[in-house]
């Protein structure tokens, strides 16, 4: 017979064994326990073994899964400091008025969502009342990411502290009278209490994350002690089946974020129905954490269970938990005693017996009600241990009921995350079971009232000397009040006026050298945070390692390969430069979190964030459009921009449309600039706006998209005259006419207007020389900084006639008396010049890359998407044709001249 537990040659380990026979004796004393008391009984010692083993410090494989059990037994929770029966007394009242608000919006058709804070009630409170550090607080307090759909719960309990009035709870998802509660935690809606936006699920996690890493680095360069600041993440279950939920968990766990709590409310739903209806999200999520490196904590079942494991003598019990698929759970929340009497304890002989001691009180109580999430102890106590934990961060997996309290027309029902309502007898019932004291009466008119203790209530004097004692309230967002930012010396800016000379230079390369530049600065160069995935040397940004650093809280424990050259690979615990890998979201995530300290920290920091602009918009727009709901502040740089102009690359890597999703985002000033003076003049006026003195009106709360190539040209010198810079900022000014280039042809002579932006200028004025040399034609160049900034002055300008307001847009105040049709031509496809198309007076026409790019050279590119000197040469001699300026036999001529 086979010996069922030999092992294998093919899974013999390759260390040697110094003592086979001692090995031996281990191996026998296993297979003894397996024959006489059987495998569970086995694999119980083994698992107790191997953490005996983790808690000594021997080094082991970690055990993924433990039994389906709370991680911390009854007898060894400490016991929570307060008042219990006071905190149950406010979290009854935050729990009605949640329920209250949600209920009478609905009759205006609005929406919201009840059931999850009637799930999460107790993870909430137990915080506000006993962990979360609010801004008065050692360093930043804390930073709390509040699951979106809970936001009804987190209003309530703002109402109930006096922060919101009946009027606010009104509104809620009612926000164009300005008096309104947004739907989420929306900062740019309500700014004085959303610190982060959490409703795009899985942003909410990964940002969180890197908060907790940001605030290492704050503290690792001296920039701002905050090593006291925790950072608490509430997710659901449910969500974490987002990628960018779980995209950085080994981050976390690699640079040993003690300072950083997830709490993962598993309800064991999501929007449809069970997370994991054949399996179990809570044995996933535990192996998928602790696989990561991560301290876990279970907070499964409340304190009605001990009875129950306390008569499991056989462990029949806990066998039995870990088979029943989570849509099981759920089916026993919503059946009777006698169900689940048969269905669970009848499945093994043993659960039998056990049943027949068991009321059908008792066994009610247990599967209906008591769930770990739901008891203020077993919360507390695991709290306690994720704050008390060293050396890896902390995820609680705590078990709860969604619609918990709600009734059982709610309770663990699949479609109650769309139920937005309760009726008047729901209300009573639900009224008496929190023992809330609201009479009848207070129905008027079928109308479910608000509850309130009274502002001396003990209710709501207990939560605010809580509050106090943790310092302050919470959430909160607080904006300091901090000086502007000294500008940095113009020397920096006025370098690139005289242009390159003979030399060619990529904008890409002149961007980097101005933020060398600028980061030697004195006053401000430390608030600085370079961020880059990984493609450092493509940019020309290795020269930074060495003076600057990369940041490591390790430090450097190697010695580099390329330590004898001289941009050798630094890190360092205080370095300033954040390489982030090959991570597009973890790189953004960064900047969120630098772009917005000025509130969370209260220290300005100015964040450049350097990519390959195919990478940016297209793959993390969602993270850009959390970056506008938080305010932040900062240089987002689309590097080797273009469809045209990274050679080689080919499909995924050619970018014609960055700056069409840009333009989408309201935060976002979208720029193209072509020329190295420009970048200056955008970078100056940003820092500025940003950090400076921002003019009267002017929204300081934006951030600015870059988009700069690789390709070498020649950066000519800042033309003389004024209103350049009003130009560049704006999005639009004269570069040359034919005549000030020295191309002026016949007198009155057939005139255009070539509009082109970043590298297509170049084209532009290749085509003004081929135009006016080979065909009669006087074309004048200009330089479309931002065709997004143009239009939306435009549509300003547009809404201010609607006012009755007398209002030019600027693109029409430019082009004022400028002869002969407009042709603008760019690097991206079509839509994007078009944008200002129906402001401008003179005929339009446009060029651009529509389509998916190719690999080839630069010059075959163009010629292919139709944008080169000669195709802008063809293009305006068929407007000029139109208008009977040219022959029309030039464009077929021009055609066939030059092969197109």
């Amino acid at each position: 017979m086979t010996d069922p537990y030999a092992i294998q040659p093919s899974e013999l380990d390759q260390l040697p064994d110094r003592d086979p026979e001692e090995t031996a004796e281990w191996q026998a004393s296993l297979d003894a326990v397996a024959r006489e008391a059987g495998p569970h009984r086995a694999a119980y010692l083994m698992r107790r073994t191997l953490e005996r083993a983790e808690a000594g410090g021997i080094t082991l494989p970690k055990l993924l899964e433990t039994d389906y059990v709370n991680t911390i037994p009854t007898a060894a929770e400490p016991s929570a400091p307060g008042d219990e029966e006071m905190e149950r007394k406010i979290t009854a009242w935050n729990r009605w008025n949640a329920a209250a608000m949600v209920t009478r919006g609905s009759k205006h058709g609005v929406g919201g969502h009840i059931a999850t804070f009637a799930s999460a009630a107790w993870l909430y409170e137990t915080g506000f009342n006993h962990f979360f550090k609010g801004k008065e607080a050692d360093g930043s307090g804390d930073q709390l990411y509040i699951q979106g759909h809970a936001s009804p719960g987190i209003y309530a309990r703002a109402f109930l502290d006096g922060r919101l009035t009946e009027a606010h709870l009104d509104n809620f998802r009612q926000e164009a009278g300005g008096n309104g509660l947004p739907s989420y935690p929306h900062p740019r809606r309500l700014p004085w209490l959303w610190e982060f936006p959490t409703v795009s699920m899985g942003l909410g996690p990964l940002s969180a994350i890197y908060q907790a890493r940001f605030n290492r680095y704050l503290t690792g360069r001296g920039i701002k002690d905050v090593s006291s600041s925790h950072v608490w993440a509430f997710l659901g279950d449910g969500e974490m089946d987002e990628p960018e939920s779980t995209a950085a968990l080994a981050l976390a766990a690699r640079e040993e974020l003690d300072n950083l709590t997830f709490v993962i409310n598993c309800n064991l739903q999501r929007l449809d129905g069970p997370v994991r209806a054949n399996f179990k999200i809570v044995q996933e999520l535990e192996a998928q954490f602790r696989g990561a490196g991560w301290n876990v904590v279970k907070t499964l079942w409340g304190t009605a269970w001990d009875e129950l494991f306390a008569l499991d003598t056989t462990g029949a019990l806990v066998r039995r938990l870990r088979q029943v698929p989570d849509a099981q759970v759920q089916t026993y929340q919503t059946r009777d005693a006698a169900y689940i009497r048969q269905d669970f304890f009848g499945a093994d002989p043993a659960l039998a017996e056990m049943a027949k001691l068991l009321s059908d009180d008792k066994i009610l109580e247990c599967f209906h009600l008591s769930r770990g999430g739901h008891e203020a102890r077993k919360v507390y106590a695991a709290y306690k241990a994720a704050v008390e934990h060293k050396g890896a961060p902390t995820v609680i997996l705590a078990q709860t009921v969604k619609g918990h309290t709600l009734g059982e027309g709610f309770a663990s029902k699949n479609a109650n995350h769309q139920m937005k309502k309760l009726t008047v007898d729901e209300f009573k019932t639900m009224r008496d079971l929190l023992e809330l004291p609201i009479s009848d009466a207070a129905f008027a008119d079928g109308v479910v009232p608000y509850g309130h203790p009274g502002a001396d209530a003990p209710e709501v004097r207990y939560l605010q000397e809580r509050r106090a004692a943790l310092g302050g309230l919470a959430p909160a967002r607080r904006v300091h009040p901090l000086a502007p930012l000294p500008a940095p010396a113009e020397k920096a800016f006025a370098s690139f006026d005289k242009g390159s000379g003979s030399q060619n230079v990529a904008t890409t390369m002149a961007f980097v050298r101005l933020v060398k530049d600028l980061v030697r600065d004195k006053e401000t160069g430390r608030r600085w945070v370079p961020i880059v995935p990984d493609e450092a040397r493509t940019f020309g940004m290795e020269s930074l390692f060495p003076s600057l650093g990369i940041y490591s809280p390790k430090g450097q424990t190697y010695e580099p390969v390329d330590r004898d050259q001289l941009m050798y690979y630094k890190e360092a615990k205080n370095g300033q430069i954040l390489n982030e890998g090959i991570t597009e979201a973890g790189s953004m995530a960064d900047f969120i979190a630098a772009s917005t300290a000025y509130a969370t920290h209260g220290e300005a920091m100015i964040p450049f964030y350097i990519f390959y602009s195919m990478f940016g918009w297209q793959r993390t727009a969602d993270q850009m459009w959390q970056l506008g709901d938080q305010l932040g502040r900062g240089f987002l740089v689309g590097a080797t921009a273009g469809r045209t102009t990274l050679t080689g690359e080919g499909l995924q890597h050619a970018d014609g449309h960055s700056p069409v999703i840009a333009a989408t985002n309201p935060a976002a000033l979208t720029y193209d600039p072509a020329f190295a003076y420009e970048i200056a003049v955008i970078v100056k006026d940003g820092l500025r706006r940003m950090y400076g003195e921002a003019a009267p009106g002017e929204d300081q709360n934006v951030f600015y998209y870059l988009t700069v190539y690789n390709e070498p040209l020649p950066q000519p010198a800042k033309p003389s005259g004024l209103g350049i810079d009003e130009g560049v900022l704006k999005g639009l000014y004269r570069f040359n006419t034919a005549e000030s280039a020295g191309l002026a042809p016949v007198a009155n002579a057939p005139r255009i207007q070539l509009l082109g932006s970043g590298t297509a200028i170049h084209w532009a004025l290749e085509a003004q020389k081929l135009l006016a040399e080979e065909w009669g034609v006087a074309a004048d160049v200009w330089s479309a900084t931002s065709w997004t900034e143009l239009r939306r002055d435009a549509l300003e300008a547009d809404a201010a006639l609607l006012r009755g307001e007398e209002r030019v847009p600027f693109v029409r105040q430019a082009l004022q008396g400028a002869e002969g049709p407009v042709l603008a031509v760019s690097d991206y496809m079509r839509q994007v010049p078009d944008q200002i198309a129906q402001w401008v007076e003179q005929d339009w026409s446009s060029l651009g890359a529509d389509g998916f790019g190719l690999s080839d050279t630069r010059d075959a590119a163009r010629r292919h998407f139709g944008v080169d000197a000669q195709s802008i040469v063809v293009a305006a001699l068929a407007q000029l044709a139109k208008r009977g300026e040219v022959r029309a036999t030039a464009v077929k001529e021009a055609r066939e001249k030059y092969g197109l």
